[in-house]
Order: C-alpha cells, then sequence, then structure tokens
C-alpha cells in the first residue's frame, strides 16, 4: 500500500522539470517563515538529494543561516538504518555518498536529544500528518531518540493525501507540512 504511494510520487517527481522544483522548493520556504518555530536554537535539516528530485533544500539553509541558527545535518549508516547527527560549519566538508546522499564527512556530533526542529524528507503525506518516505525507517528511528517536544516539519512539492494506509506503530506523525500552495499544521 505505501509502496504504491511511493511509486506514485516518484513518478509524479520525475516529471517535475528542474525548474518547477526550483520554484515550488522556494515557495515552500517562503511558507516556512508562517510557521511559530523561529525562537529555537537547533534546527535539522536534509541535504537534497538532487537524482531523486527532492525539494531543493537550498533556500530553506538560507534562511536559518541568515536567522544565525544552530543547523544540522546528517550522515546515513545503512548497515542499521540510522543518522549520526553534525553541526554544519564554515568548514565542514560534504561529500556524495553511494547512494548520491550529501553528508558531512565528521564535525562536531550534535545528540538527537538537543535538536529542537527537524525538517522532515519524504515522498507522501496525509491530512493526519502521516508520511511516507523510501521506506528505511531512517527518521522514524531518527524522532524517536529527539525530545518529545521535537517540532516536526514535513516539506512536500506535492499537496496531502487524504489516508495512508498501512501505518506501522513505529511511524511518527508530523506537526506540520508545508508545499509551494499551503501550510498543514497536525494539532494532535
Amino acid at each position: 500500500m505505501k509502496n504504491k504511494l511511493r511509486l506514485k510520487y516518484q513518478e509524479l517527481r520525475t516529471s517535475l522539470s528542474l525548474e518547477e522544483i526550483e520554484e515550488k522548493s522556494l515557495e515552500i520556504a517562503n511558507k516556512l517563515l508562517e510557521l511559530p518555530l523561529w525562537e529555537h536554537e537547533f534546527y535539522h535539516l536534509f541535504l537534497t538529494i538532487s537524482e531523486k528530485k527532492e525539494i531543493d533544500t537550498e533556500p530553506i539553509l538560507h534562511i536559518l543561516h541568515g536567522k544565525d541558527k544552530n543547523i544540522v545535518i546528517s550522515k546515513s549508516d545503512f548497515s542499521n538504518n540510522t543518522l549520526t547527527n553534525f553541526l554544519l560549519t564554515d568548514t565542514t566538508v560534504i561529500k556524495k555518498n553511494k547512494w548520491n546522499i550529501p553528508e558531512p564527512t565528521g564535525g562536531i556530533e550534535i545528540p538527537a536529544s538537543k535538536i529542537d526542529v527537524v525538517f522532515v524528507p519524504l515522498l507522501a503525506f496525509d491530512e493526519k500528518g502521516h508520511r511516507v518516505g523510501y521506506g528505511k525507517g531512517f527518521y522514524d528511528k531518527f524522532l524517536a531518540e529527539c525530545k518529545k517536544e521535537v517540532i516536526k516539519v514535513g516539506v512536500s512539492l506535492f499537496e496531502a493525501e487524504k489516508a495512508i494506509p498501512g501505518l506501522l506503530s513505529s511511524d511518527i506523525a508530523l506537526d506540520f507540512c508545508i508545499t509551494p500552495r499551503k501550510v498543514y499544521s497536525f494539532n494532535k
């Protein structure tokens, strides 16, 4: 069931031009400014896998830099599907791994418990804040390690599905999701 949604949204992404992705990414970044989440200190941001036509997170990065926030990025461990988080600094070296994920090669490690806001990558989401990612569970494991009050913000090039079937107890819902046209708020 989730696999059908994964395929549908991967195909939709593939159909977008790079100009459309840039335009939608900028609209999403501008909509983020409407959210009440800018008084925090540590913001986790994923870096774009351009080969998968993901949202371009560069405009969000610029907003965070402009607001003088601590930006945290991850390195993926595919042996156990976990993320190790590092502070993004002027000296951070970023290289693509064999899955084309841009990652820090090392640096100052930041525990998940310190992170206040997480921008969550996704393929699809529903009107209740449930999301479908690539299916490895990296972010559900990572979010489970974060403090209870961490703010989870999905970013999507497309609007919400009515409902996502086949949810697991380990699936962690979003607090917000931003699309080019709308800010979704999921107050539980």
